[in-house]
């Protein structure tokens, strides 16, 4: 009973330290997302977050890391969730499909993150130069792996590169989400880009001796 007494504090304040971090980083994200990276500073965020300005640096050690850090988490949380829902789905197309339909929904229900991951994070000089983005490679992967297992059952075309079709895929659904978060009235949906751009690729991977599912 001693021993489990003595734990417990340490657990709560483990978690009370989580709980701050992931609040000041939500505060982040919407002060990034409104202000922009550049124009804001640590106090704003600080505000936001209604700690004091040195309390920010109990958790980040500078304006970028507080950036990173919510690419890091939102990256992490992304590939949770998008590998849940594609493990009980076994035709490769269709993980295709669901995949490109994650992303965007993804975007449409967190703008303000994605707008901080897709526009400004553009901005931020350490991580374009010196950061790397081992998780949105780990994002890539996913993409790469269905790629990989389509060619492996004999639906996918053999003369495809995994890793361009990754990149490739990626780059599209970035634009387009891109484009919907910097348009107020954008001439499109993230639903209807989603399956259009999933119709383009899933045509372009199929082999053509392979029959429709």
């Amino acid at each position: 009973m001693a021993g489990n007494t003595a734990r417990q504090p340490s657990a709560r304040s483990a978690k009370s330290r989580a709980d701050k971090r992931r609040h000041i980083l939500e505060a982040a994200v919407e002060v990034f997302a409104q202000t922009g990276f550049h124009k804001s500073r640590v106090s704003d965020v600080a505000k936001a977050a209604n700690v004091a300005d040195g309390t920010i640096y109990l958790y980040f050690k500078s304006k970028d890391e507080i950036l990173l850090s919510i690419f890091e988490e939102a990256m992490a949380e992304m590939i949770e969730a998008v590998e849940s829902i594609l493990a009980p789905i076994e035709d490769p197309f269709e993980q295709l499909r669901a995949f490109c339909r994650f992303h965007m929904s993804r975007v449409e229900k967190h703008r303000a993150v994605a707008k901080v991951l897709q526009v400004e994070l553009r901005l931020s000089h350490t991580f374009m130069r010196e950061y790397k983005p081992s998780k949105l490679k780990q994002y890539l992967d996913i993409v790469g792996l269905i790629v990989t297992e389509g060619q492996s059952l004999g639906a996918m075309r053999a003369d495809v590169n995994p890793i361009i079709i990754r990149r490739a895929l990626f780059g599209a659904l970035d634009e387009i989400a891109m484009q919907w978060i910097l348009t107020p009235r954008a001439r499109y949906g993230l639903e209807e880009s989603a399956n259009q751009i999933a119709d383009v690729f899933v045509a372009g991977l199929r082999k053509p001796s392979a029959e429709i599912p």
